[in-house]
């Protein structure tokens, strides 16, 4: 949607507006009551003294560790060194649920003075790309986290093979020939709509011919899904992870660190936990889906009598009103719904990342939830909320115009040009300050303008004068001119209201951004803003009727093709990153990414610099919106 000359830019609707007060009747006076006992003086209350509109303090951001679930995690096995380990699949991009995990299990380990190994689950050759690999390191750096070591699951396949083939000669595991359909079966079909359990043909089968069978699987006498290696575990057990689960299965693809090597791979069931005991993991964190995999965890460790780590469970993060899976994800990506898998509207960490949304909002968002056994649903308002909170603290803040039109200010000269200083931002000194030229035509977006007043606008309005931000004196609008085509304000004419030496100043009602218009100090500066909305209509997009691809929004995405902003922008562009947190600059090349210069446009919005900028024009992604303060109007 394309809102260069269109409608008022949604953000508009959300600034806060001019205060203005309505007439109360007046109560009659109430007749005196009789003087009660004196009692005896107590000292008044000690005042909080607190800043306007100055945001709460951030919470302890280790908070999530000293308490609740992660405390007792600890109190549990408080061990000498703590060694944790995050270990995605290199089948997809990461998404915001995935910061929770990397947050809890690097977190726990760095504050218990502990190390985290980064371990790639790379035991599917089928579905894992190099750029996934590299994409999820970079996030976890881009989180502020340093890996002890990176490593592989598959650095391991010697070694699992031989724990398969000890598994064996102790009776704990059988090749089995079985179809899908039939394994299904054994296990009492869906949900035990089939009868009872009962074991595969092949598990009473001698050890020596299950040696066999295996080996024959690894030298490629068998295609895939005509033999499995699966564990001797409890089919009397109520758990379904200790119904004989799959520990070898076959797949004619090359892996991307072992080439042509191996024709089998082990299951995540089988290689989880091994992995975790070769590499001394002391607490194994995962999330409640692999509560019931504890069981199967513990028992395959001592089945091959190892290192047996602590896994415990917590519930994970789940973001409502977008959609998370790898596959639909990708089907927005293929079909075009969004600009790829960094698309700011997407909730992958590359998607938050180019939207501008810094790493240490998303940590802070974590740790304001807490970590529990609950699944936690949040909504997409919520953690805006928390990354808005956030941003106000650390980030300064521009004038920027989404909408632009000219005012001439008729009684200044052509050649006026007056320096105007701004902070960076009006609570913090330590930002800093900039200057702006104030010239004979500025601009101011066209939402500040009516070209008929009434009595609930306090802007600019024929006959009315308003502030412009730091400039001393207000200006008065006296006409404006329109495109007789649209019939839309093409520029407006003003006076500058200075008074005459000795006369009394009245203060305007409003102060509105602007953008002086100077070539010598190349203002404006020319931007293209993107105003995202949510991708989605609904909370539940998987519900909606037709599914989640009929549920997209038409509005998700706003474009404002010849929006304005102020020359502080190349101040804010060199300080950058804004605010300055580890992993926010590129390690080998010491340079921040584009996203992070991030600023507050007054009035309008929080915004970011977008990879697509280029010279002559600058691309901004709004991160969120300002938040609405009801109690104003105007």
């Amino acid at each position: 949607m394309n809102n260069g000359e269109g409608a008022p830019p949604q953000a508009l609707s959300e600034r806060p507006k001019d205060d203005h007060g309505k007439s109360k009747k007046e109560k009659p006076a109430k007749a005196p009551k009789p003087p009660k006992a004196p009692k005896e003086p107590k000292p008044p209350p000690a005042k909080k003294e607190k800043a306007p509109n100055v945001p709460a303090a951030p919470t302890d951001p280790n908070s999530m560790f000293k308490e609740g679930f992660l405390k007792s995690v600890h109190n549990e096995k408080p061990s000498e060194k703590i060694v944790t380990r995050f270990p995605p699949e290199p089948n997809g991009f990461l998404h915001i649920g995935h910061s929770k995990a990397i947050a809890i299990n690097f977190g726990f380990a760095r504050y218990h003075d502990g190390v985290c190994y980064l371990r790639f689950d790379d035991t599917n050759p089928e579905a894992e790309e190099e750029k996934y690999f590299t994409a999820i390191e970079d996030m976890v750096q881009w989180l502020g986290f340093r890996p002890y070591q990176v490593t592989y699951s598959s650095d391991n396949f010697d070694k699992l093979y031989e724990l398969a083939e000890r598994l064996i000669e102790k009776d704990g595991a059988y090749v089995c020939h079985c179809t899908d359909t039939e394994i299904k079966l054994q296990k009492g079909g869906e949900k035990g709509t089939a009868g009872p359990r009962y074991a595969c043909p092949h598990r009473d089968r001698p050890t020596k011919d299950s040696l066999t069978e295996f080996r024959a699987m690894k030298d490629g006498r068998y295609k895939p899904r005509e033999a499995f290696l699966r564990m001797k575990q409890d089919l009397t057990d109520g758990n379904p992870q200790m119904w004989d689960l799959a520990a070898y299965r076959i797949l004619e693809k090359p892996h991307h660190r072992t080439g042509d090597k191996w024709r089998i791979y082990p299951t995540y069931d089988f290689t989880h936990c091994l992995c975790d005991s070769f590499e001394n993991i002391s607490h194994s964190l995962c999330t409640t889906e692999f509560q019931l995999s504890r069981v199967s965890y513990e028992w395959l460790c001592d089945a091959v009598d190892i290192y047996k780590p602590m896994q415990r469970e917590y519930g994970r993060l789940n973001l409502t009103g977008t959609v998370l899976s790898k596959r639909k994800l990708l089907k927005l990506v293929e079909e075009k719904y969004v600009r790829g898998w960094d698309d700011p509207r997407l909730y992958t960490l590359i998607g938050l990342r180019r939207r501008g949304i810094p790493p240490g909002a998303i940590l802070s968002f974590v740790n304001e939830l807490g970590v529990s056994t609950a699944l936690t649903n949040i909504q997409i308002v919520r953690f805006e909320q928390s990354v808005r909170r956030y941003l106000e603290q650390t980030v300064p803040r521009l004038m920027l115009l989404l909408d632009p039109i000219p005012v001439v200010i008729d009684n200044l000269p052509a050649d006026y040009v007056e320096d105007i200083e701004l902070p960076f931002s009006p609570k913090d000194p330590s930002f800093g300050t900039h200057v702006v030229p104030f010239t004979q035509t500025v601009y101011i977006d066209r939402t500040d303008f009516r070209e008929e007043d009434s009595k609930d606008f306090f802007r600019l309005a024929p006959g009315k004068a308003v502030g412009l931000l730091k400039v001393p004196f207000p200006i008065k609008a006296t006409s404006f001119e329109k495109d007789s085509q649209t019939g839309k304000v093409t520029c407006v004419h003003a006076t500058y209201e200075k008074p005459e030496e000795g006369t009394a100043f009245k203060k305007p009602k409003t102060y509105i951004q602007w953008v002086g218009s100077s070539s010598e100090h190349n203002s404006p500066v020319a931007a293209e803003v993107r105003i995202f909305n949510p991708l989605f209509k609904s909370e539940n997009p998987d519900s909606a009727e037709g599914g989640y691809l009929s549920d997209i929004n038409p509005d998700s995405e706003e474009i404002y093709p010849t929006a304005m902003i102020e020359t502080g922008i190349k101040d804010v562009q060199q300080r950058a990153p804004w605010p300055a947190e580890a992993g926010e600059k590129d390690e080998k090349e010491g340079k921040a990414g584009w996203e992070t210069t991030r600023f507050q446009g007054l009035r309008v919005g929080y915004f970011c610099m977008d990879r697509d900028t280029e010279e002559g024009k600058v691309v901004l992604n709004r991160i969120v919106s300002l938040k609405e303060d009801a109690g104003k109007g105007g």
